[in-house]
């Protein structure tokens, strides 16, 4: 006899009340092999009136931030909030509509077969017309570094469409304050999670991203975030090599000197003698610190492994989610007057202002 099976489509969300309704009314409600689908909002300290337009838009749960912590750390609250809801498959999709709702059926289906814990939508970033070419180029060397630290065979890495039965959920704790699609990655990989890639379809650009003010940040930051990712997981890789580097650099610099000191101008050299010295220290320095580096990244698999441990004990003892509130749901006004009925919106907007605003005061919503 088939278990019952409960998925739940999480969104984190940061000053969406434009964008929301449109990728909502994209999610589905029913899939094959789920009896149960819901929605799940992550705020991430929204200063709109995204948690009332989702609230009328019938969203089953909320996770409200007191402030806004960042796209990493919404996406690990809601990762949490999940599992003690008692999700079995989990869908994290952005709140800005860029991935196509309807392609979750595709998303979900290896892992309701069995054959994967974790699969990523390949957006195939080629065929994306809104990406620059210097963008597709930096997408596709991020998922090549991603890929070769992993050791898996995902096209798309920093695609945030993508799917968790339970156990891989348990697994993943996201550090970074930046992005979670690499890390996440690198840890299912790590922790020989089966994954799996589909491709998927993209809606038109509505918006520009929030995460960048231009390509160039954009550039900057992924690459800063996937070298420090890459040295978290491999650092002994990542310092040998640059203490190689300074090596055979202090055996060039040496070199010169005992030319020099050969056809007999070694005195007007010394500068080259202490210059191979200093980089030959710092060599052996860089790879003191990737035999360090070595050791805390087992301390921290060590570490992840108790989080785990602690998540299965939280979930047997029953912990509620933190800062959880129920959403409309099914009860909504929306719920009984339709989603597109302006007036029902108007009034779930209204009654969550009043509640938000002190004695009664009127609260100013953005717009």
């Amino acid at each position: 006899m088939r278990l019952p099976m409960k998925l739940i489509i999480q969104i984190p969300c940061k000053d969406e009340a434009a964008q929301l309704p449109a990728t909502l009314a994209d999610l589905p409600r029913q899939l094959p092999g789920f009896d149960t689908v819901e929605w799940l909002i992550i705020d991430d300290g929204s200063t709109d009136a995204t948690v009332a337009v989702a609230r009328a838009h019938g969203v089953d749960h909320i996770v409200r931030l007191p402030n806004n912590k960042g796209l990493a750390t919404a996406f690990q609250a809601g990762l949490d909030t999940a599992l003690k809801l008692g999700a079995d498959v989990i869908v994290n999709t952005d709140a800005d509509n860029q991935y196509y709702g309807a392609d979750i059926s595709k998303l979900v289906e290896p892992i309701v077969a069995g054959r994967a814990d974790m699969v990523i939508g390949d957006r195939e970033v080629d065929s994306i017309a809104d990406f620059s070419r210097r963008k597709k180029r930096l997408q596709r060397l991020g998922s090549w570094v991603v890929r070769h630290a992993s050791g898996t065979t995902v096209p798309d890495t920093t695609s945030g469409f993508r799917a968790y039965n339970r156990e891989a959920a348990l697994q993943i704790m996201v550090v970074s304050s930046f992005t979670y699609t690499l890390e996440g990655v690198i840890q299912a990989g790590k922790q020989l999670v089966a994954i799996d890639h589909v491709p998927v379809r993209t809606n038109p650009k509505t918006r520009e991203s929030r995460l960048f003010t231009s390509v160039g940040a954009y550039v900057r930051r992924s690459a800063i975030s996937i070298f420090r990712i890459y040295s978290q997981y491999e650092p002994l890789r990542v310092f040998l090599a640059v203490a190689a580097v300074l090596g055979l650099a202090a055996i060039g610099v040496w070199t010169r000197f005992v030319v020099a000191y050969i056809e007999g101008n070694g005195s007007g050299h010394v500068q080259s003698l202490i210059l191979g010295a200093v980089l030959f220290n710092a060599a052996v320095m860089v790879g003191a610190l990737g035999v360090i580096g070595d050791l805390l990244s087992a301390q921290r698999t060590m570490i992840q492994r108790t989080f785990e441990r602690v998540r299965r004990i939280e979930l047997k003892l029953g912990v509620e989610p933190s800062h959880y509130e129920p959403g409309g749901g099914g009860g909504s006004a929306v719920a009984a007057h339709g989603a597109d009925d302006p007036s029902a919106v108007a009034a779930v907007a209204a009654a969550e202002a009043a509640e938000a605003s002190p004695a009664g005061a009127p609260e100013s919503v953005p717009s």
